[in-house]
């Protein structure tokens, strides 16, 4: 095994994407920061078509993973958001971002980074307006019961909805510094253990994978986008760790449409997310979601293969190429020094993990501390979400919310009826 290879390709592709990275984070803090979550639910309520572009609009460049974005999209939802709406921000809103498209430009050029917002579009429109016309023909009693029956209170916002809001009175200067720390910290520790796995996987797929083993599949391009498909749907991988798999794949043959297909579809659904949907807003609704992703993919695919130019798509194998050979490479202090920092703050991000599970660890259960098990959370987005909710409720004093064991532990004198209710309209199961 030829160790020192895999780390060259490793640090070469890592080079090429930190600068874009480190910019997509930066402007994902300032969109958590300043865009309001009342204001979009404003925008999403309603019938037609309108709430539905809006919401695959404003999906788009939002830096959120398939399963960071369900807490996200039932709170929209709960808020007044229409359900072909709140279908729209899930299949736009996991399948790119600020942070993807920059990571997408450096690694695989322009015509993909263009495509994969207006692919992201495409997709959650057409999935919200199935949606709405299934939910006209016909409303099955058992779904989408748990977010969108008036009667429980879900289609309103309360004063539990704004909670996380920004207040008007916070200083520019504290704004701004909330979101570095949003983007660069807590952005990095959502995303950073799969973008480190996309990029371990691009450097092994560009180092020990035959050049012939993908030639094959190039020939069939159809064949090779529903091969995609199949290995993309049930696995989890986020929009900017799926870039450097996509780019590695295509250094060794494959053709452009099944990467894309790769790009589009890897990101928007996994199993995780499914189970967590059919139970949020129905097994129809989800079936449509989850066939609006691969439809959409499989078109922008066949798309990029058969009908754009294809000098749009040539270069994309020689850029592959040079990103893969590493030892032709140098790369200037800039560079290296996004390397860097990228890399600090992913260790960085590891160690503040590891040290709230700590804390989790030796809090000590006394008569006001009580523990809840939350079923549903998958990654630090929803630890967050599910810690900022908690921490609101008057008389909570500590909140450590805990991704391997599932729970909440929450300290202080408080009602634990507002915890249930706090989490459940955050999108969360609770016990």
């Amino acid at each position: 095994m030829d160790f020192t290879l895999f780390f060259s390709s490793l640090l070469d592709i890592l080079n090429e994407m930190s600068p874009y990275i480190l910019l997509g984070f930066l402007i994902a803090g300032l969109l958590h920061e300043f865009v309001r979550p009342e204001t979009m639910s404003r925008h999403l309520a309603g019938k037609g078509w309108k709430p539905v572009v809006k919401a695959a609009m404003f999906g788009v460049p939002l830096p959120l993973c398939s399963c960071g974005v369900l807490p996200t999209a039932v709170g929209l939802h709960r808020q007044g958001a229409s359900k072909g709406a709140t279908t729209s921000f899930l299949i736009a809103t996991p399948q790119t971002g600020v942070d993807s498209v920059a990571a997408t430009y450096s690694l695989l050029g322009l015509p993909m980074a263009v495509l994969r917002p207006i692919a992201a579009l495409v997709g959650g429109f057409v999935g919200g307006m199935w949606v709405n016309a299934a939910d006209k023909e016909k409303r099955e009693p058992g779904d989408g019961s748990a977010i969108s029956d008036p009667g429980n209170g879900l289609g309103h916002c309360d004063d539990g909805c704004h909670t996380a809001a920004k207040g008007p009175s916070a200083s520019i200067a504290a704004r701004l510094s909330a979101a570095v720390r949003y983007g660069m910290v807590d952005m990095v520790a959502s995303v950073g253990k799969w973008l480190v796995i996309g990029l371990v996987v691009a450097a092994l797929i560009t180092v020990y994978v035959p050049d012939s083993f993908l030639v094959s599949l190039s020939d069939r391009p159809l064949l090779a986008m529903i091969a995609m498909i199949v290995v993309a749907v049930p696995m989890y991988v986020c929009a900017t760790g799926s870039i450097p798999i996509a780019m590695s794949l295509v250094l060794k043959g494959l053709n452009p449409g099944a990467a894309f297909v790769l790009l589009m579809a890897g990101p928007a659904a996994n199993f995780a997310s499914m189970m967590v949907l059919g139970r949020a807003i129905g097994k129809k609704a989800t079936a449509i979601y989850v066939m609006s992703v691969i439809v959409t993919a499989l078109f922008f695919g066949l798309m990029v293969d058969y009908l754009l130019p294809a000098d749009w798509f040539g270069m994309l194998g020689r850029m592959s190429a040079d990103v893969g050979h590493s030892c032709h490479h140098s790369f200037g202090w800039f560079e290296t020094s996004c390397t860097l920092l990228l890399l600090i703050l992913l260790v960085y991000s590891f160690f503040v993990s590891r040290r709230h599970h700590h804390s989790h660890s030796q809090l000590k259960s006394t008569d006001m501390t009580q523990t809840f098990k939350i079923d549903g959370m998958a990654c630090n987005h929803c630890r967050m979400t599910v810690e900022k909710a908690i921490a609101a409720i008057p008389g909570v004093e500590k909140v450590v919310v805990d991704l391997s064991s599932a729970s909440a532990t929450v300290e202080g004198e408080f009602d634990p009826s507002a915890v249930v209710k706090a989490v459940t309209e955050s999108g969360f199961d609770i016990r």
